[in-house]
């Protein structure tokens, strides 16, 4: 009888140990991966985002904050990590997932793919199966207005006579002002052109960017990354921050 439970209590034991070393093994890569991520990915300013798309050449690829490429510069456009709501409204609910941002949206020869934070495609995207995208109209608050050739800012709902220069916000005296779309209404990032150099005031004319580059695109790139996408050559662009940290 002692011999029976002394056996039981040794393969007890033997299973526990197995078990054990099956629950320790299989962690270790997840941890691994994680760590490895976490590394590559160091976060330097809370308000930039944890990879950047860099042009090298004629190819796009991602670099972490430090200005260290983490996934190579392969594809022929590559967008921020965000949210795609086409996807997000898939009729396909096993892709869903991938309208998140978690995943960013590249492209390589005319096929474009969703992509994680250690550059994987995880999705390539099909027409098939992008859904609609239910976004709610949310009227600007400010607008650029025209005076004599120059350009101003008005805040629509206190604007009603342009010849009294206490209703504009801003009054006309830039070449020339865009808005940026962005999700704060109230305190709108604005490009202006001043002395045929390019730079980013705020509805209360603060210089944000300094009027030193040659252009900045109107694009999503603020809205997305909190980013200016700008060139002092015409031809090489790269992204700063609301700082004017080059990246």
């Amino acid at each position: 009888m002692l011999f029976f439970f002394l056996s039981l209590s040794l393969v007890a034991q033997s299973k526990s140990l197995k078990n054990s070393k099956l629950i320790t093994k299989s962690s270790q890569p997840k941890q691994a991966i994680k760590k490895s991520l976490e590394n590559h990915l160091p976060v330097i300013k809370e308000n930039v985002p944890l990879l950047i798309p860099q042009r090298v050449n004629d190819n796009f690829g991602y670099i972490n904050q430090k200005g260290k490429f983490v996934i190579a510069p392969e594809y022929h456009i590559a967008m921020f990590f965000a949210e795609d709501c086409n996807l997000l409204n898939s009729p396909n609910t096993k892709v869903k997932k991938f309208g998140t941002d978690q995943y960013a949206t590249v492209e390589k020869n005319n096929i474009s793919y969703r992509i994680d934070k250690t550059g994987k495609k995880v999705y390539q995207v099909k027409n098939a199966d992008l859904g609609k995208c239910n976004t709610e109209f949310k009227k600007q608050l400010f607008h650029a207005y025209i005076l004599n050739g120059l350009y101003g800012i008005i805040e629509d709902a206190k604007f009603s006579n342009p010849s009294d220069r206490s209703h504009f916000r801003i009054y006309p005296k830039y070449e020339y002002l865009h808005i940026l779309e962005g999700d704060d209404l109230s305190s709108p990032m604005i490009v202006a052109s001043h002395k045929d150099k390019f730079g980013v005031i705020d509805v209360n004319n603060n210089i944000i960017i300094p009027f030193e580059y040659a252009d900045i695109k109107r694009n999503y790139s603020w809205k997305l990354g909190k980013m200016f996408e700008v060139t002092k050559d015409d031809k090489n662009y790269y992204y700063i921050d609301s700082d004017n940290k080059a990246y």
